[in-house]
């Protein structure tokens, strides 16, 4: 499979580099150049949606965000925050060819109860999943479009999900 296959997002273009038969992508969040995997092409895309077309701010983002459970260590792919630096959004992605399951809404699931965020995407690239979660009624449902970040922020509070 070609590493930078044609995604269901918009086109954007990259920083792409080759040394010694090894292609690197540019971070933008993390300022250096990566190894090139179809996941980090999912990943990088992702991220150029999200702050181009949907508004979030790229400082409010961290990626590979450590965490422990269980004596297990695990990293998110993607954690976002509001401006008081709460978290309130994982990304999960899989490269293009890896069909999203429920084994992936489950890893989703098991980080969240950590960071405690309303709101979780994954993404393989060409599908993407977006649910909130409501607390207080213990309750979720999938969205049919990622919202912006302006309606995350102000939809999402303490006291349950408004309407999006």
């Amino acid at each position: 499979m070609e590493i930078t296959t044609k995604l269901n997002l918009p086109d954007y273009s990259f920083r792409i580099k080759t040394e010694e038969d090894k292609t690197y992508i540019f971070d933008e969040i993390r300022k250096k150049f990566i190894l090139l995997t179809p996941e980090e092409w999912v990943r990088q895309n992702f991220i150029k949606y999200l702050i181009q077309d949907k508004g979030f701010p790229s400082s409010l983002m961290a990626i590979e965000n450590g965490l422990k459970i269980n004596k297990n260590i695990f990293r998110t792919d993607l954690l976002v925050y509001n401006r008081k630096k709460e978290p309130i959004l994982i990304v999960e992605f899989k490269a293009p060819n890896i069909k999203i399951t429920q084994k992936t809404f489950d890893q989703i699931a098991r980080y969240n109860m950590k960071f405690r965020t309303d709101c979780l995407i994954v993404s393989n690239g060409m599908q993407h999943y977006c649910c909130l979660i409501n607390r207080k009624e213990e309750t979720y449902f999938f969205l049919k479009n990622i919202p912006d970040y302006k309606n995350i922020k102000n939809q999402v509070s303490d006291s349950g999900i408004n309407n999006l």
